[in-house]
């Protein structure tokens, strides 16, 4: 999504869901722990809680979204 002229704006959807690290790595939260939790282990659900690293292939299009990270 290649933004021509203007202002660069942050896109505000995904802003929410990632979070830049420092070095330049990017955070995500992992899919499965809204509900149906009853059959999940505790292990699992303790695992979900944490936040993980967007794989290579995602990276660039999450951070051409995120102009200012």
């Amino acid at each position: 999504m290649a933004r021509v002229s203007g202002k660069a704006k942050t896109r505000k959807a995904v802003a929410k869901r990632f979070k830049v690290t420092g070095t330049g790595k990017v955070l995500r939260r992992k899919q499965g722990g809204r509900h149906i939790l009853q059959k999940k282990n505790s292990k699992r659900k303790r695992r979900l809680g944490q936040a993980c690293l967007v794989s290579d292939a995602d990276i660039k299009a999450v951070k051409a979204n995120l102009p200012f990270a």
